[in-house]
């Protein structure tokens, strides 16, 4: 930690809004005191990845967000979308999306979304058959939309992000009624700086995709992209540098009244049960660290991720006498964004969601070996 730099000092510090441990009954709602509770935190693989997994990735390695040892400056989240309708991504906000990183698609082509969607059904129906696709005993008609989200982007050069929706409808309903969604999963590249020009001719990228639903559905969409344009899906993990990352970033974006408590959420190692440590801080008394720590208006560096938390290691340690710097950071939630290290998010503004996405991204780009 950087001498003299010190969290700020106020009469009534609401740094930590509870003065002893407790424990939470399973499935109580987090609230904003300070707790230990035992929970399972355990990285999940998903079932469904060997199948998705046909060959060697494709791609190049990427040093940029979080993985700069030097600590060069980076840009933070955007603190304005203007060239983002808020009103066309609103349905993508607080949902729980799973992150997987991509390699290029190869002949893919924007002017055959429609055609995508009837040989992506058709496929989904032959998987049915199998009985992979839906739950047994649930009869159901499932139909595809592949569309673009042209807002999606963070320069000329991205493509835009392609939105895939599974929609059911039961064979008992009448036509009048509406299909139900089921299933939800896009494609997107925001800034991802120059990674498409490099690329051979032919190749499309979109190193980066999200699904909400079932998995069965998302391992069944996955094969078919891969199958299709012959590519590469791999499960996306947020490292605890990248988290420390986000929880810096995301402090120094500006919310007004909206702003939430920001929470931590670390998991104590070498334990007989899982125990987990939440720390919660105030959306100012964080922002009034942050403003101590940062130099540059607009820039941030590894340097001074690294003193922000170290400050707020420090003042728990003077508090509790437990090191944070023993545990695992497996979880950050602010207003802007929540994210879990087993490659989840949750997206809660969408002014900043395009700035959320840019962070993803370089993490996408970073995996493609």
């Amino acid at each position: 930690m950087a001498a003299g730099v010190t969290p700020p000092r106020r009469a009534a510090p609401r740094w930590l809004t509870g003065r002893q441990f407790k424990r939470r009954p399973a499935g109580a709602a987090p609230g904003l005191s300070l707790a230990m509770e035992s929970v399972d935190v355990a990285v999940r693989t998903l079932p469904s990845i060997g199948r998705l997994s046909r060959g060697p990735p494709f791609g190049r390695a990427h040093g940029r967000f979080g993985f700069s040892p030097s600590g060069r400056p980076l840009p933070p989240a955007p603190r304005s979308e203007e060239n983002v309708d808020l009103q066309s991504t609103a349905f993508l906000l607080h949902k729980r999306w799973t992150l997987y990183s991509v390699t290029p698609l190869y002949k893919f082509s924007d002017a055959h979304l429609r055609n995508y969607a009837r040989l992506l059904s058709a496929f989904i129906a032959a998987e049915k058959q199998k009985g992979l696709a839906v739950e047994i005993g649930i009869e159901l008609d499932i139909k595809v939309a592949v569309s673009s989200l042209p807002d999606l982007k963070g320069s000329d050069q991205d493509h835009a992000a392609i939105l895939v929706q599974l929609l059911s409808r039961s064979p008992a309903s009448s036509k009048s009624s509406e299909d139900k969604l089921i299933w939800s999963g896009w494609f997107c590249c925001v800034s991802g700086d120059g990674f498409p020009e490099n690329l051979p001719e032919d190749f499309t990228c979109l190193p980066l995709f999200l699904a909400n639903g079932a998995e069965s559905y998302t391992s069944i969409v996955g094969s078919w992209f891969q199958k299709t344009f012959d590519c590469y899906f791999r499960r996306l993990a947020i490292s605890p540098l990248s988290l420390s990352w986000m929880a810096a970033m995301w402090t120094g974006c500006k919310m007004g009244k909206t702003a939430s408590a920001i929470e931590l959420i670390f998991s104590v190692p070498s334990l007989p049960q899982p125990l987990d440590i939440s720390y919660a801080i105030h959306p100012e008394d964080a922002k009034a660290l942050w403003d101590t720590v940062q130099k540059t208006p607009g820039e941030i560096t590894q340097e001074e991720v690294d003193i922000f938390m170290d400050c707020l290691y420090s003042h728990f340690h003077r508090h509790f006498k437990i090191h944070l710097s023993a545990t695992k950071l497996v979880k950050v939630s602010t207003s802007i964004a929540s994210a879990h290290c087993e490659g989840t998010i949750k997206f809660l503004q969408s002014q900043y969601l395009t700035g959320v996405l840019m962070l993803l991204t370089e993490l996408a780009i970073s995996q493609i070996q």
